[in-house]
């Protein structure tokens, strides 16, 4: 199986940064994209970030300019750097990733992470 696990939340000021990670392990034979998705209350999930294997990127317009993604040096790993943080970036930020499990498989399977709480208030 597959889990992916988010790691880097946690309560920030406004103007803070904060660096969330996400590592892939379990059957993994290669992914196509990895992203990170954000879901504050009362409101539906939304795509902030996505990354592809050749490294092209696209991001929400709301974050564009304060967050990067990126790949790890280390295997299926995933992060976002996030930069002047507001308010409104409070939300449980979740890791989302097209996995192919196997050299037979025929096609990319989506994962989703368990979540981590950015809380950013003063």
């Amino acid at each position: 199986q597959v889990q992916l696990v988010e790691s880097g939340g946690g309560l920030v000021q406004p103007g803070g940064s904060l660096r969330l990670s996400c590592a892939a392990s379990g059957s993994i034979f290669s992914i196509n994209t990895m992203n990170w998705y954000r879901q504050a209350p009362g409101m539906q999930r939304e795509l902030v970030a996505a990354i592809t294997s050749g490294g092209s990127t696209d991001y929400a317009g709301s974050v564009k300019g304060r967050f990067a993604i990126s790949r790890g040096n280390v295997r299926n790993t995933v992060y976002l750097q996030m930069n002047s943080l507001k308010p409104e970036d409070t939300a449980v930020y979740y890791c989302n990733a097209w996995i192919k499990t196997s050299s037979r498989a025929r096609g990319y399977q989506e994962y989703w992470g368990q979540g981590t709480q950015v809380t950013v208030s003063s």
